[in-house]
């Protein structure tokens, strides 16, 4: 019983490697019921069943009921129909005589028994005219037709008369698995959408091969004679075998290959050069194509995708709109074909024929994007944008996971100034595919407008470590942040806000202390050259390197154009404070450390070499040092306010926000964009 469960079970799994998977279930019945013939044949005459012939019944109804079951599923995934096949897939199944299609299907059958034999004609397609229709009883291949009957007559006599004694078990095995799984292709029971198949004599050919074997050892026993032409004949097979094998294997090598040894073994056929004038087009050879293509429709006339291909290699206009009207009259349910005389259409301002043609191919294919994205652009060029808007929004609704048509639709409302409608578009569309790009630009121009400046930063910055992760990065380690952050303060002269809101500064020293911040802003807001501050920038800016010395040591590939281009970028806009979108280890960077790491940083007012004594001769007092007392200062934890606010309440901080310089250059190569 569990031999037989998994005779189902493989049998079932069959069908997912190829249909005719399914005849396996009738090959068991029928050895079955040989196996069993003395069994059922005396029940019979007894008029009564034993527990032998009882599990027999029992064997055959489960395989049966299983087989109707995975035909009953196999048909509910075709929806219920059989595939529908054109007839240059199968020109005999179309033929009007049936004289002619029982004449050609009987040497298509002996054919593929042939090929089991001696497959020296091999080929990947054998649609069209590869094979020529068998049209009177004259023609010579009926011949061979005949004698592949005759054996196969032959054959299922023998198992007939040995059903009783059973002695030649291997014939009757060989036999069936020969005929029963080649059954389907033989146009008998449903038409097929191939003239041969090599694919169909998988299974065939393990009866074939036990037929062969069997024989030869029969001959091997008989006659001592024999012995040594059969293990002659034997060795030949197997070298040209494996020749053939080499041969074929070179052939599948490559696209260029297969095709080239296709037209070798069938030149009479028009799909071979169909299929090589589809290569030499995409290896952008033309002329040799445009060939091929010619050299197919003289011996298929009526091939409507020759005629498509070609019309799209024309530069003439009423060449290529000859070759598509050719392919629509030939198959009037071309999609391409309506497609590309809609596109032809639109570029010669012909705007009618060209929106009927596209509405015509989106009725043959509703799911056809291409065909919805022409139209809207027709359709937005002839100021009808709500007939755009409406073709937009069903194209979202048939195609939900499409990021790039979700994007398309958030263009289309951003042009409308339906802001939210359109935000809802694009995050969507970043739902779909985080590292969708042009979803990003389109909801950061949102959000733009809509004044939330807070949220485009976060969303840029979300974006850039989303990037970096995708590609395998590690946002912190061996990246651009810090280097853009470093390359900032190097641009602004790494001039830094310190602690001047003590009482004394405020009181005693109320000049300088104004004197020493308008000094930093005009060395932050200055654009110019300040070699002479980078002494005492670097000496300043050491208990950073310290904090990020981890990132720093190794060495670090040089930054590419990209990076540069980030770093170099200053953003026009007002920035927002967004350090808990950070890295920790970098919002707990202190510019300056405590005594014990290093020496007190002096206050701007001692340094001869300040931002603040260089660029003016004003000296401030000297109470901050008294107050300070060489202690460290602290950096304010406060948000960012207005630039012109930002100074005292930055100047009473000690804590430096890495975003004041980070967020804007992370931001500034996607705004540049917007």
């Amino acid at each position: 019983m569990n031999s037989l469960w998994l005779s189902i079970v493989l049998g079932g799994l069959s069908m997912l490697a190829k249909e005719t998977g399914i005849t396996v279930f009738l090959l068991n019945v029928a050895y079955d019921t040989y196996r069993n013939w003395p069994a059922l044949k005396r029940a019979v005459r007894e008029m009564r069943w034993s527990e032998e012939t009882h599990q027999f019944g029992r064997r055959v109804s489960r395989v049966l009921l299983s087989m109707g079951v995975l035909l009953a599923v196999r048909l509910a995934l075709l929806q219920g129909s059989l595939p529908k096949f054109s007839q240059q897939d199968n020109p005999t199944a179309f033929h009007p005589n049936l004289y002619v299609r029982l004449l050609t299907f009987c040497y298509l059958a002996a054919f593929n028994w042939w090929l089991l034999l001696c497959p020296s004609t091999l080929s990947h397609d054998w649609q069209m005219g590869s094979i020529p229709l068998v049209t009177t009883l004259g023609d010579p291949r009926n011949l061979l037709t005949f004698a592949a009957f005759c054996a196969a007559l032959f054959f299922a006599y023998r198992g007939l008369m040995d059903s009783e004694h059973q002695r030649h078990v291997p014939v009757v095995l060989g036999f069936l698995l020969l005929v029963l799984p080649f059954l389907p292709a033989t146009n008998l029971v449903v038409t097929v959408g191939f003239v041969v198949a090599e694919r169909v004599l998988y299974i065939p050919s393990m009866g074939c091969l036990i037929l062969v074997v069997y024989g030869a050892q029969r001959l091997w026993e008989r006659s001592v004679a024999l012995r040594k032409p059969i293990l002659l004949l034997g060795i030949v097979l197997l070298a040209a075998g494996s020749l053939k094998t080499i041969a074929r294997n070179r052939d599948w090598s490559s696209r260029e290959a297969l095709l080239r040894s296709g037209l070798q073994t069938l030149p009479h056929n028009a799909k071979m050069h169909y299929n090589f004038g589809n290569f030499l087009r995409d290896s952008s050879q033309p002329e040799p194509a445009i060939a091929h293509y010619r050299e197919a429709l003289r011996l298929w006339p009526s091939y409507a995708s020759a005629h498509n291909n070609i019309g799209t290699l024309m530069p003439q206009f009423a060449t290529a709109e000859y070759h598509f009207r050719e392919a629509i009259k030939y198959s009037s349910e071309h999609i391409n074909a309506h497609y590309n005389l809609g596109q032809l259409y639109r570029k010669s301002n012909r705007t009618g024929d060209a929106v009927r043609m596209l509405e015509r191919c989106i009725q043959l294919e509703p799911l056809f994007a291409a065909a919805y994205l022409e139209l809207v652009k027709l359709y937005s060029a002839g100021q009808q944008p709500a007939a755009a808007g409406q073709l937009l929004a069903r194209i979202v609704r048939l195609n939900p996971f499409n990021a790039d048509l979700r994007r398309q639709y958030g263009d289309w409302l951003l042009e409308q100034n339906m802001l939210l409608e359109a935000f809802k578009q694009y995050q969507e569309g970043i739902q779909i595919m985080e590292t969708h790009q042009l979803s990003v630009i389109g909801a950061c121009r949102c959000l733009r407008r809509m004044g939330q400046q807070s949220r485009l930063h976060q969303m840029v910055l979300r974006w850039q470590f989303i990037v970096r992760l995708s590609n395998g990065g590690i946002p912190i380690q061996n990246d651009i942040y810090l280097r853009d952050w470093s390359i900032k303060h190097e641009l602004r002269n790494r001039a830094m806000i310190y602690d001047s809101g003590s009482s004394s500064s405020a009181s005693g020293g109320g000049s300088s202390s104004s004197t020493g911040s308008g000094s930093i802003v005009n060395a932050i807001g200055d654009s110019g050259p300040t070699t002479d501050n980078r002494a005492t920038e670097d000496t300043r800016s050491g208990s950073m390197k310290d904090c990020v010395s981890d990132f720093h040591r190794s060495s670090r590939p040089s930054p590419s154009p990209e990076q540069a281009e980030i770093s170099i970028r200053i953003l026009r806009t007002p920035h927002c404070n967004r350090s808990e979108h950070l890295p920790s280890s970098l919002k707990s960077c202190k510019l300056v450390g405590s005594a014990s790491h290093r020496p007190p940083v002096p206050d701007v007012s001692e340094s001869s070499t300040s931002p603040s004594s260089s660029s003016s001769s004003t000296t401030p007092s000297s109470s901050n040092v008294s107050k300070n007392n060489g202690k460290s200062k602290k950096w304010s934890k406060a948000r960012h306010k207005p630039k012109r606010q930002q100074q005292p309440a930055a100047a009473s901080s000690g804590k430096l926000d890495p975003n004041d310089a980070l967020t804007p250059l992370l931001v500034s190569n996607l705004l540049d964009k917007l």
